[in-house]
């Protein structure tokens, strides 16, 4: 389904699983448990505040809040968001982070987003990243998954990065990548997202090859959505993409 090419590539519907390069073979798993050893010691647990740059936005980012510098993620679906034309929508993004995908909604046109984490930290970082960047139309609240959102408001565009691997969060910042025992914290992700999504309206997901894909697959399906794949960006040892997720 693809290459080690550092690119992102669109396409029109590919609903087939994703599968990482197996050029490497045991390698890729040995890499990857190294990666996410550093990311957790050296970044998720960093007790620093730092600023950066990322996709033509400044961001501040505090202890525990996912780092969009660092993580590849970030860039490739900022800058997905930032090429679509969002006028005049109503977006909400779920795990914002440092608000990164929430500010590119807005640069996209968005007449309002808001940006919702579980983290506090988040939420604050996003509140005052958005002010920094002179997006007002952005708001950020402390939420898990939809529960800041009353039951009756609606989106026509949901934006979210669900963590990666099942398994228990060793802290707040751990949940950037780990949703729990059988994907526990997000298993309601989508039939919330159903309930949200305005007619006609369009969920944005990105997911990586270290994904249950099968899992998510159920899940969109059980809430009576589809999916299809609208952009990849691949490196050594991960397949990051991108699905348009409409009712079915």
């Amino acid at each position: 389904m693809g290459n080690n090419n550092r690119r992102e590539t669109a396409v029109t519907i590919d609903n087939s699983p994703i599968k990482a390069d197996d050029t490497f073979g045991p390698l890729r798993a040995v890499f990857r448990k190294v990666v996410h050893f550093l990311s957790f010691h050296f970044v998720l647990n960093s007790r620093r505040t730092s600023k950066t740059e990322v996709g033509g936005l400044s961001l501040t980012v505090p202890p525990t809040v996912f780092h969009p510098k660092l993580f590849l993620t970030s860039r490739f679906f900022a800058e997905f968001l930032q090429r679509q034309d969002f006028a005049g929508k109503r977006v909400v993004e779920i795990g914002t982070g440092s608000g990164i995908l929430a500010l590119s909604a807005a640069r996209a046109g968005a007449a309002s987003v808001l940006a919702l984490d579980i983290n506090p930290q988040a939420a604050r970082a996003a509140a005052l990243n958005a002010v920094a960047n002179g997006l007002p139309q952005v708001e950020a609240r402390e939420s898990d998954l939809f529960s800041a959102v009353p039951p009756d408001q609606t989106f026509d565009v949901i934006i979210s990065s669900p963590p990666s691997f099942s398994g228990e969060p060793r802290n707040v910042a751990d949940r950037a990548w780990h949703a729990g025992p059988g994907y526990r914290d997000i298993l309601a992700l989508f039939d919330q997202a159903a309930a949200h999504l305005a007619p006609g309206g369009t969920m944005y997901l990105l997911v990586s090859s270290d994904s249950n894909m099968a899992l998510f697959d159920h899940l969109i399906a059980q809430a009576g959505l589809r999916r299809q794949h609208v952009a990849t960006h691949s490196i050594m040892v991960e397949r990051f993409v991108i699905y348009e997720v409409t009712r079915a």
